[in-house]
């Protein structure tokens, strides 16, 4: 575990808003332990999950940049975003992010700033007293260093959502804007549990192809222990791939053989991969010798959800509610 002290001087405006945390502030993330002496003036966000909570926090005016999106931002935030510089579609460079002086980088993934960080390693931000905060997701029950996206442990859970929410907070001084969002998004979850229980669904059982690297490669599809795991759990399906990896590549042949109820399709705006495009995704369904014979396909029993709700981020919550409508109206019809 290393340990960095970050003095960080604050204007008068962050200082007020700081008054209602305790400073200094120590927080253990993804085995580094960090002190924060005061609210960072500002933030370098990498990754849409960290972007999206800070502006719910009300934190937008403390974005100097931002990089790595899967989707368009949520309309609720797309005046804030539009002020704010976005330094990459994907991956920045160490030297764009740097270059605007952030009080904190907060990385979506380790993959980006980590261990082997394709931006930088949390030591080469240190060693320019520049702080990292990477979203607990990530890292709370999981060992990226297994698997191309790292490896589940256990089961997500959204309690990693809210600690992301309520240590962001934390560490800008705004604790109560915290509490509040926690809260808003417990009471939506459960109320989606709620009305996902009452299907009482048996024997439907789902795949979420998230994207492909090429579109005669196997399909990067959703393991048992992410976030649509999770989501599937709640509804009570059964998730055709049993892997821990987040995101492993499985053969058509083998999940047509599972054959599962309904095919779930990432829907995102990125272009990184032939199979981001949700055209793509649905026209080799279709046509494609293997898939286009499974049930689902024939059935029309294909959905689309939101791209950047299959990972564990505030629209995990948006996605267990399209999923139980989706569910409810399949029941009902």
């Amino acid at each position: 575990m290393t340990k960095l002290s970050i003095g960080v001087a604050i204007a008068a405006f962050a200082a007020s808003t700081a008054a209602a945390q305790d400073f200094p502030l120590t927080i253990e993330n993804c085995g580094h332990e960090i002190t924060f002496h005061a609210a960072p003036e500002s933030v370098v966000s990498i990754g849409q999950a960290t972007s999206e909570a800070l502006y719910l926090l009300g934190l937008g005016d403390k974005v100097a940049g931002t990089a790595v999106w899967f989707t368009d931002v949520l309309p609720e935030f797309a005046e804030v975003n539009s002020k704010v510089e976005r330094l990459a579609d994907n991956t920045p460079s160490f030297e764009a992010v740097v270059n605007k002086r952030p009080g904190l980088v907060a990385s979506q993934y380790e993959w980006y700033v980590g261990p082997k960080g394709s931006v930088g390693t949390r030591e080469q931000f240190h060693d320019l007293s520049v702080p990292t905060y990477i979203w607990p997701a990530d890292c709370v029950g999981k060992d990226n260093s297994v698997g191309v996206d790292g490896t589940r442990e256990d089961l997500i859970s959204t309690d990693v959502i809210y600690q992301g929410l309520t240590e962001l907070a934390q560490i800008f001084g705004v604790p109560e804007a915290g509490e509040k969002a926690v809260a808003d998004l417990k009471a939506r979850e459960m109320a989606a549990i709620e009305r996902a229980q009452a299907l009482n669904l048996t024997d439907t059982s789902a795949l979420f192809w998230f994207s492909s690297a090429k579109m005669g490669a196997d399909p990067y599809v959703a393991g048992a222990k992410g976030a649509p795991g999770f989501i599937m759990t709640q509804l009570g399906i059964e998730n055709v791939v049993d892997s821990s990896e987040e995101w492993p590549t499985v053969g058509w042949e083998t999940l047509a053989k599972a054959n599962p109820t309904y095919i779930v399709l990432a829907d995102l705006q990125r272009r990184k991969f032939p199979a981001d495009a949700i055209e793509v995704k649905q026209d080799f369904l279709a046509n494609d010798p293997v898939a286009s014979h499974m049930d689902a396909v024939k059935s029309g029993r294909v959905l689309v959800l939101d791209a950047h709700a299959m990972d564990a981020t505030i629209r995990t919550i948006s996605g267990l509610e399209l999923l139980a409508d989706a569910m409810e109206q399949a029941v009902t019809n």
